[in-house]
């Protein structure tokens, strides 16, 4: 009878929408695909793809919420079903690649935008090719972020995540983001720091729809909406 109790009770929840399976150990497991570009980015080149994914299971994997799927894993099941180009599984292979995998859910995130503007300010010095100052750089990201079950090849969450920074002269001190790679050079730049940005605000968007479910969903709803009334303002419609 408790059986038969703790069955009904595991259906309803599931049919109800408590929010994605925890895997063994509360924590859910989740891939991160090699990330995609689809914007004029001058610092994207070689493994970024790789590398961007890299970097955000780390911020994934740091909240303590998560298992992360490594990318070995992830690779010839990707390749089979053309996740990059196509965005979703194929019919009657979603549960495969959960097996296979062992990830309940694949996080794919697009680069579809960035912007950088660099501006004189007056009073820079340079000393032995070293510029200091003069210069204010701001820069913009917005990535295109999907997150697909495994089980059943649907996506589940989907949110457009904009990363911005700004910045001038040398930057004092280190900035610890992880940076390596094509990406090195790129880790005290604007573009350095709009990448983090947008890294971290992916990481903590899907902790919150994921995970917590608490209402922390209406700031990123507020965000999305300001977001497409900014762009609808950028746009010049007859």
């Amino acid at each position: 009878m408790k059986q038969w109790v703790l069955g009904v009770a595991l259906v309803l929840t599931g049919a109800f929408g408590a929010g994605p399976v925890l895997a063994a150990g509360g924590k859910i497991a989740i891939g991160v695909a090699e990330f995609k570009n689809e914007s004029g980015a001058g610092w994207w080149r070689g493994g970024v793809g790789w590398e961007l994914s890299g970097m955000l299971s780390n911020e994934l994997g740091s909240s303590g919420n998560f298992t992360i799927v490594e990318r070995a894993k992830l690779d010839k099941v990707l390749e089979e079903q053309n996740l990059a180009a196509s965005g979703r599984t194929r019919a009657g292979t979603g549960a495969k690649m959960g097996k296979v995998t062992g990830a309940d859910y694949l996080v794919m995130g697009t680069v579809t935008s960035y912007e950088e503007n660099t501006q004189s300010t007056g009073g820079g010095i340079s000393f032995k090719g070293i510029s200091l100052g003069g210069k204010k750089s701001d820069a913009y990201l917005a990535v295109d972020v999907r997150v697909v079950n495994t089980s059943t090849g649907d996506i589940e969450f989907s949110r457009t995540i904009e990363g911005r920074a700004s910045g001038g002269g040398v930057a004092v001190g280190v900035y610890r983001g992880g940076f390596g790679g094509n990406l090195a050079s790129e880790k005290n730049t604007p573009a350095g720091k709009a990448i983090r940005a947008a890294l971290v605000e992916i990481s903590e968007y899907l902790d919150c729809v994921m995970v917590e479910r608490n209402g922390c969903e209406s700031e990123y709803q507020a965000k999305e909406s300001g977001r497409r009334e900014r762009t609808k303002k950028s746009l010049k419609l007859d």
